[in-house]
């Protein structure tokens, strides 16, 4: 397997990874069911001990 080769391959499937990867971590991010879950961690530091 040369450079060419491989950076072609780094090139089209590394993209298509990292896509996937962004709109899978959007949608955790931006789920109904995990708004409460962020809400209290933003709350954190406005907390008292």
């Amino acid at each position: 397997m040369n450079y060419e080769t491989l950076a072609h391959f780094a090139h089209t499937w590394g993209l298509v990874y990292l896509v996937v990867l962004f709109a899978g971590v959007l949608f955790y991010a931006l789920r109904p069911s995990a708004r409460a879950k962020f809400e209290d961690a933003a709350q954190i530091p406005f907390k008292e001990d």
